[in-house]
Protein backbone atom coordinates (compact mmCIF):
# COMPACT_ATOMS: atom_id res chain seq x y z
CA UNK A 1 0.00 0.00 0.00
CA UNK A 2 1.62 3.54 -1.17
CA UNK A 3 1.25 6.48 1.32
CA UNK A 4 -0.73 9.22 0.62
CA UNK A 5 1.89 11.69 -1.05
CA UNK A 6 3.09 8.58 -3.63
CA UNK A 7 6.36 8.19 -1.56
CA UNK A 8 8.03 5.30 1.03
CA UNK A 9 9.38 6.32 3.88
CA UNK A 10 13.17 6.23 4.96
CA UNK A 11 14.30 5.31 7.89
CA UNK A 12 13.08 8.00 10.24
CA UNK A 13 11.30 10.16 7.90
CA UNK A 14 7.79 11.14 7.80
CA UNK A 15 5.62 10.56 5.00
CA UNK A 16 2.49 12.49 6.43
CA UNK A 17 3.35 16.01 6.13
CA UNK A 18 2.86 18.26 9.07
CA UNK A 19 2.46 15.39 11.67
CA UNK A 20 3.85 16.13 14.82
CA UNK A 21 4.00 14.08 18.12
CA UNK A 22 1.24 11.38 18.60
CA UNK A 23 -1.00 11.49 21.42
CA UNK A 24 -0.99 7.86 21.45
CA UNK A 25 1.33 4.85 20.42
CA UNK A 26 0.25 1.35 19.73
CA UNK A 27 2.55 -1.51 19.46
CA UNK A 28 2.64 -4.91 17.67
CA UNK A 29 4.41 -7.83 20.26
CA UNK A 30 6.41 -9.90 18.16
CA UNK A 31 9.01 -9.32 16.84
CA UNK A 32 8.50 -5.39 17.47
CA UNK A 33 8.50 -5.65 21.16
CA UNK A 34 9.74 -9.22 21.98
CA UNK A 35 11.15 -12.30 21.20
CA UNK A 36 8.89 -15.25 21.42
CA UNK A 37 9.72 -16.96 18.21
CA UNK A 38 10.47 -20.03 19.80
CA UNK A 39 7.31 -20.95 21.34
CA UNK A 40 5.73 -20.04 18.24
CA UNK A 41 8.22 -22.21 16.21
CA UNK A 42 7.65 -24.85 18.01
CA UNK A 43 3.68 -24.91 18.76
CA UNK A 44 3.91 -24.42 14.38
CA UNK A 45 5.66 -27.68 13.92
CA UNK A 46 4.06 -29.98 16.65
CA UNK A 47 0.48 -28.85 14.89
CA UNK A 48 2.67 -29.89 11.21
CA UNK A 49 3.66 -32.85 13.03
CA UNK A 50 0.71 -33.69 13.55
CA UNK A 51 -1.01 -33.67 10.24
CA UNK A 52 2.11 -34.94 8.42
CA UNK A 53 3.41 -31.95 7.30
CA UNK A 54 6.82 -30.94 6.88
CA UNK A 55 8.20 -28.74 9.54
CA UNK A 56 8.90 -24.74 9.44
CA UNK A 57 12.60 -23.44 9.95
CA UNK A 58 12.60 -20.55 11.90
CA UNK A 59 13.36 -18.06 8.29
CA UNK A 60 9.60 -19.79 7.65
CA UNK A 61 8.09 -18.92 10.65
CA UNK A 62 9.26 -15.22 10.55
CA UNK A 63 8.40 -15.42 6.79
CA UNK A 64 5.16 -16.43 6.94
CA UNK A 65 3.48 -15.89 10.55
CA UNK A 66 1.36 -12.63 9.50
CA UNK A 67 -2.31 -13.47 10.57
CA UNK A 68 -4.05 -14.59 13.05
CA UNK A 69 -4.64 -18.19 14.15
CA UNK A 70 -8.01 -18.09 13.35
CA UNK A 71 -7.73 -16.65 10.02
CA UNK A 72 -4.18 -18.67 9.18
CA UNK A 73 -5.15 -22.19 10.29
CA UNK A 74 -7.96 -22.94 8.06
CA UNK A 75 -5.54 -22.18 5.19
CA UNK A 76 -2.63 -25.03 6.26
CA UNK A 77 -5.42 -27.36 7.93
CA UNK A 78 -8.86 -26.96 6.32
CA UNK A 79 -11.93 -28.50 8.48
CA UNK A 80 -9.71 -30.21 11.47
CA UNK A 81 -7.99 -26.72 11.40
CA UNK A 82 -9.68 -26.60 15.50
CA UNK A 83 -7.78 -29.46 16.52
CA UNK A 84 -4.25 -28.29 15.05
CA UNK A 85 -4.96 -24.80 17.17
CA UNK A 86 -4.99 -27.34 20.30
CA UNK A 87 -1.76 -29.20 19.50
CA UNK A 88 -0.16 -25.65 18.72
CA UNK A 89 -1.25 -23.92 21.28
CA UNK A 90 -0.66 -27.12 24.04
CA UNK A 91 2.74 -26.48 22.95
CA UNK A 92 3.23 -23.11 23.09
CA UNK A 93 1.82 -22.91 26.84
CA UNK A 94 4.72 -25.53 27.22
CA UNK A 95 7.48 -23.09 26.70
CA UNK A 96 6.24 -19.17 26.12
CA UNK A 97 6.88 -17.54 29.22
CA UNK A 98 10.27 -19.09 29.01
CA UNK A 99 11.36 -18.22 26.23
CA UNK A 100 10.01 -14.92 25.82
CA UNK A 101 12.35 -11.95 25.36
CA UNK A 102 12.36 -8.13 24.73
CA UNK A 103 14.29 -6.98 22.24
CA UNK A 104 17.58 -4.89 22.43
CA UNK A 105 16.16 -1.67 22.44
CA UNK A 106 12.36 -2.16 23.62
CA UNK A 107 13.47 -1.31 27.20
CA UNK A 108 15.08 1.82 26.58
CA UNK A 109 12.26 3.06 24.20
CA UNK A 110 9.37 2.05 26.40
CA UNK A 111 11.18 3.84 29.20
CA UNK A 112 11.92 6.84 27.17
CA UNK A 113 7.76 6.88 26.10
CA UNK A 114 6.41 6.95 29.86
CA UNK A 115 4.68 10.68 29.06
CA UNK A 116 2.46 9.47 26.38
CA UNK A 117 -0.45 6.49 26.75
CA UNK A 118 0.83 2.99 25.15
CA UNK A 119 -1.42 0.14 24.00
CA UNK A 120 -0.50 -3.38 22.22
CA UNK A 121 -2.63 -4.57 19.37
CA UNK A 122 -1.35 -8.30 18.47
CA UNK A 123 -2.32 -11.38 16.62
CA UNK A 124 -1.15 -13.22 19.09
CA UNK A 125 -4.33 -14.68 21.52
CA UNK A 126 -5.53 -12.62 23.34
CA UNK A 127 -5.16 -14.52 26.50
CA UNK A 128 -1.51 -15.76 26.15
CA UNK A 129 -0.27 -12.25 25.21
CA UNK A 130 -1.86 -11.00 28.42
CA UNK A 131 0.02 -13.65 30.24
CA UNK A 132 3.01 -12.88 28.02
CA UNK A 133 3.24 -9.02 29.20
CA UNK A 134 2.29 -10.07 32.77
CA UNK A 135 5.09 -12.23 33.04
CA UNK A 136 7.69 -9.59 31.33
CA UNK A 137 6.05 -7.02 34.43
CA UNK A 138 4.77 -4.69 32.03
CA UNK A 139 0.86 -5.08 32.48
CA UNK A 140 1.57 -0.60 33.77
CA UNK A 141 3.39 -0.04 30.76
CA UNK A 142 -0.06 -0.56 28.21
CA UNK A 143 -2.84 0.93 29.09
CA UNK A 144 -4.63 -1.67 26.77
CA UNK A 145 -3.27 -5.33 25.09
CA UNK A 146 -5.65 -6.27 22.62
CA UNK A 147 -5.39 -9.90 20.93
CA UNK A 148 -6.82 -11.70 18.59
CA UNK A 149 -9.74 -13.12 18.72
CA UNK A 150 -10.61 -9.83 21.54
CA UNK A 151 -12.39 -7.71 18.01
CA UNK A 152 -14.85 -8.90 15.54
CA UNK A 153 -11.59 -9.29 13.43
CA UNK A 154 -8.04 -9.14 13.96
CA UNK A 155 -5.19 -7.77 11.54
CA UNK A 156 -5.18 -6.67 9.02
CA UNK A 157 -8.71 -5.62 9.99
CA UNK A 158 -9.06 -2.16 11.65
CA UNK A 159 -10.97 -3.67 14.20
CA UNK A 160 -8.74 -4.36 17.35
CA UNK A 161 -6.67 -0.89 16.72
CA UNK A 162 -10.29 0.81 17.69
CA UNK A 163 -11.21 -1.76 20.64
CA UNK A 164 -7.52 -0.95 22.11
CA UNK A 165 -8.37 2.81 21.84
CA UNK A 166 -11.98 2.35 23.23
CA UNK A 167 -10.44 1.17 26.13
CA UNK A 168 -7.70 3.64 26.57
CA UNK A 169 -10.55 6.48 25.98
CA UNK A 170 -9.45 7.61 22.33
CA UNK A 171 -10.50 7.80 19.08
CA UNK A 172 -8.27 6.80 15.87
CA UNK A 173 -6.82 9.27 13.20
CA UNK A 174 -3.73 10.49 12.40
CA UNK A 175 -2.64 11.54 16.38
CA UNK A 176 -2.01 7.69 16.72
CA UNK A 177 0.91 6.29 15.83
CA UNK A 178 0.55 2.21 15.24
CA UNK A 179 4.14 0.76 15.31
CA UNK A 180 4.72 -3.04 13.90
CA UNK A 181 7.04 -4.91 11.53
CA UNK A 182 5.09 -5.75 8.74
CA UNK A 183 3.22 -5.16 5.85
CA UNK A 184 -0.16 -6.10 7.22
CA UNK A 185 0.53 -3.98 10.96
CA UNK A 186 1.18 -1.14 8.32
CA UNK A 187 -1.99 -2.10 6.55
CA UNK A 188 -4.11 -2.77 10.08
CA UNK A 189 -3.08 0.73 10.67
CA UNK A 190 -4.25 2.57 7.81
CA UNK A 191 -7.56 0.82 8.01
CA UNK A 192 -7.69 1.84 11.50
CA UNK A 193 -6.81 5.68 10.04
CA UNK A 194 -3.36 5.69 12.15
CA UNK A 195 -0.48 6.56 10.91
CA UNK A 196 1.57 3.43 10.09
CA UNK A 197 5.48 3.55 11.66
CA UNK A 198 7.77 -0.09 10.55
CA UNK A 199 10.05 -1.04 13.39
CA UNK A 200 13.26 -2.40 11.79
CA UNK A 201 14.57 -3.28 8.09
CA UNK A 202 11.19 -5.94 7.47
CA UNK A 203 13.90 -8.35 5.54
CA UNK A 204 11.81 -10.68 6.47
CA UNK A 205 8.62 -9.45 4.63
CA UNK A 206 10.27 -7.79 1.72
CA UNK A 207 11.41 -4.59 3.25
CA UNK A 208 10.68 -1.19 3.85
CA UNK A 209 9.45 -0.29 0.67
CA UNK A 210 7.44 -3.48 0.35
CA UNK A 211 5.63 -2.65 3.35
CA UNK A 212 5.31 1.29 2.23
CA UNK A 213 4.75 2.26 5.89
CA UNK A 214 4.18 6.30 6.65
CA UNK A 215 7.55 6.16 8.91
CA UNK A 216 10.42 4.08 9.50
CA UNK A 217 12.64 3.74 12.30
CA UNK A 218 15.47 1.42 12.43
CA UNK A 219 14.72 0.73 16.35
CA UNK A 220 13.22 1.59 19.20
CA UNK A 221 15.72 4.00 20.32
CA UNK A 222 15.97 5.76 16.86
CA UNK A 223 12.07 5.79 17.54
CA UNK A 224 12.25 7.59 20.99
CA UNK A 225 15.18 9.94 19.51
CA UNK A 226 12.59 11.34 16.81
CA UNK A 227 9.64 11.87 19.20
CA UNK A 228 12.16 13.39 21.17
CA UNK A 229 12.99 15.53 18.65
CA UNK A 230 9.33 16.32 17.63
CA UNK A 231 8.32 17.17 21.38
CA UNK A 232 11.45 20.37 20.86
Amino acid sequence: MTPPDGRRAKPGELNRAGHTTPDAILFDWDNTLIDGWAAIEAGLNAAFAAFGKPAWTRTQVLANVRKSLRDSFPEHFGAEWERARDIFYDAVHATHLQVIRPLPATLGMLDALTHLPLGVVSNKQGPLLRAEAAHLGWQARFRAVVGAGDAVADKPSGAPLHLALGQMGLSAGPHIWYVGDTAIDMQAARAAGCVAVLLGDAEHDGGIAACAPDMAFSDGLQLAARLHALDK
